[in-house]
Protein backbone atom coordinates (compact mmCIF):
# COMPACT_ATOMS: atom_id res chain seq x y z
CA UNK A 1 0.00 0.00 0.00
CA UNK A 2 1.14 3.13 -0.77
CA UNK A 3 -0.20 6.70 0.40
CA UNK A 4 0.86 10.48 0.50
CA UNK A 5 1.05 13.11 3.45
CA UNK A 6 1.44 16.22 2.87
CA UNK A 7 2.22 16.95 6.28
CA UNK A 8 4.15 15.64 9.74
CA UNK A 9 0.51 15.41 11.54
CA UNK A 10 -0.12 13.45 8.55
CA UNK A 11 2.21 11.11 8.50
CA UNK A 12 1.59 10.44 12.20
CA UNK A 13 -1.92 9.81 11.55
CA UNK A 14 -1.28 6.96 8.59
CA UNK A 15 1.33 5.73 11.25
CA UNK A 16 -1.29 5.59 13.71
CA UNK A 17 -3.57 3.74 11.44
CA UNK A 18 -0.42 1.46 10.21
CA UNK A 19 -0.14 0.60 14.40
CA UNK A 20 -3.50 -1.03 14.90
CA UNK A 21 -2.45 -4.42 14.18
CA UNK A 22 1.23 -4.36 15.94
CA UNK A 23 2.09 -6.66 19.11
CA UNK A 24 4.94 -6.94 21.21
CA UNK A 25 7.53 -8.56 19.26
CA UNK A 26 6.89 -7.34 16.33
CA UNK A 27 9.44 -5.81 14.14
CA UNK A 28 8.96 -2.86 12.02
CA UNK A 29 11.99 -1.44 9.34
CA UNK A 30 11.67 1.96 8.71
CA UNK A 31 13.67 3.40 5.31
CA UNK A 32 14.24 6.85 3.35
CA UNK A 33 16.77 8.86 3.20
CA UNK A 34 17.14 11.67 5.58
CA UNK A 35 14.49 14.21 6.36
CA UNK A 36 11.99 11.68 5.03
CA UNK A 37 9.76 11.59 7.69
CA UNK A 38 11.01 8.66 9.91
CA UNK A 39 11.03 9.68 13.40
CA UNK A 40 7.75 10.97 12.71
CA UNK A 41 6.31 8.14 11.33
CA UNK A 42 7.97 6.06 14.29
CA UNK A 43 6.21 9.04 16.64
CA UNK A 44 2.68 8.44 15.31
CA UNK A 45 2.94 4.79 15.50
CA UNK A 46 4.57 4.86 19.04
CA UNK A 47 1.03 7.05 20.27
CA UNK A 48 -1.41 4.96 19.41
CA UNK A 49 0.62 2.17 21.15
CA UNK A 50 -0.08 4.64 24.12
CA UNK A 51 3.31 6.16 24.62
CA UNK A 52 3.03 9.66 26.06
CA UNK A 53 6.57 10.72 26.10
CA UNK A 54 8.30 12.90 23.48
CA UNK A 55 9.40 10.30 20.65
CA UNK A 56 12.90 12.06 19.22
CA UNK A 57 15.37 10.51 16.85
CA UNK A 58 17.90 8.32 19.08
CA UNK A 59 20.40 8.70 16.13
CA UNK A 60 23.02 9.42 18.44
CA UNK A 61 21.80 7.40 21.15
CA UNK A 62 21.18 4.43 19.14
CA UNK A 63 18.32 3.50 20.88
CA UNK A 64 15.42 4.86 23.03
CA UNK A 65 12.74 2.18 24.86
CA UNK A 66 9.60 3.80 25.91
CA UNK A 67 6.55 2.83 28.16
CA UNK A 68 2.77 2.40 26.69
CA UNK A 69 -0.13 -0.60 26.50
CA UNK A 70 2.46 -2.00 24.61
CA UNK A 71 6.15 -0.89 25.08
CA UNK A 72 8.04 0.48 21.96
CA UNK A 73 11.49 0.23 20.84
CA UNK A 74 13.09 3.05 18.70
CA UNK A 75 16.46 2.05 17.01
CA UNK A 76 18.79 4.30 14.32
CA UNK A 77 21.43 2.30 12.70
CA UNK A 78 22.56 5.35 10.63
CA UNK A 79 26.05 5.26 11.83
CA UNK A 80 26.46 1.32 11.54
CA UNK A 81 27.72 0.16 8.70
CA UNK A 82 27.13 -3.36 9.59
CA UNK A 83 26.14 -5.17 12.99
CA UNK A 84 29.13 -7.06 14.94
CA UNK A 85 28.36 -9.61 16.92
CA UNK A 86 28.54 -7.66 20.05
CA UNK A 87 26.43 -4.86 18.75
CA UNK A 88 23.72 -6.77 18.05
CA UNK A 89 24.57 -8.07 21.83
CA UNK A 90 23.36 -4.38 22.79
CA UNK A 91 20.59 -3.99 20.36
CA UNK A 92 18.96 -7.58 21.08
CA UNK A 93 17.85 -5.94 24.28
CA UNK A 94 15.65 -3.67 22.41
CA UNK A 95 13.28 -5.95 20.98
CA UNK A 96 12.53 -8.22 23.95
CA UNK A 97 8.58 -7.50 24.82
CA UNK A 98 8.14 -4.83 22.48
CA UNK A 99 7.22 -3.09 19.37
CA UNK A 100 10.47 -2.51 17.41
CA UNK A 101 10.69 0.35 15.02
CA UNK A 102 14.14 0.09 13.07
CA UNK A 103 15.23 3.09 11.20
CA UNK A 104 18.34 2.07 8.49
CA UNK A 105 17.74 -1.48 8.82
CA UNK A 106 19.79 -1.47 6.06
CA UNK A 107 22.94 -1.96 8.51
CA UNK A 108 21.54 -4.73 10.10
CA UNK A 109 20.26 -6.78 7.68
CA UNK A 110 20.65 -10.78 8.17
CA UNK A 111 20.52 -10.00 12.23
CA UNK A 112 17.59 -8.60 12.96
CA UNK A 113 14.19 -11.00 14.09
CA UNK A 114 11.21 -11.04 11.42
CA UNK A 115 10.36 -8.13 10.19
CA UNK A 116 6.13 -7.54 10.29
CA UNK A 117 6.04 -4.70 8.38
CA UNK A 118 8.45 -2.71 5.93
CA UNK A 119 7.85 1.21 5.93
CA UNK A 120 9.78 3.36 3.15
CA UNK A 121 9.15 7.04 2.70
CA UNK A 122 10.27 9.28 0.25
CA UNK A 123 10.04 13.42 -0.86
CA UNK A 124 7.26 13.97 -3.51
CA UNK A 125 7.19 17.37 -3.68
CA UNK A 126 6.18 18.72 -0.91
CA UNK A 127 4.89 15.92 0.84
CA UNK A 128 5.97 12.26 1.11
CA UNK A 129 4.85 8.98 -0.31
CA UNK A 130 4.63 6.18 2.56
CA UNK A 131 5.16 2.36 1.51
CA UNK A 132 3.77 -0.07 3.82
CA UNK A 133 4.21 -3.60 3.21
CA UNK A 134 3.53 -6.78 5.13
CA UNK A 135 6.70 -8.33 5.20
CA UNK A 136 4.76 -11.67 6.62
CA UNK A 137 1.30 -11.29 5.84
CA UNK A 138 1.12 -14.97 7.93
CA UNK A 139 1.96 -13.42 11.40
Amino acid sequence: MEVESSSPEETEAIAARAAGELRAGDVVTVSGELGAGKTTFVRGAAHALGVTAPITSPTYTIGNRYRGTVDVSHLDLYRFEGVSPAEWGDLEPYFDGAVCFVEWPEAAAGVLPPVRLNVRLRHIGSGRAISIEDADPGL
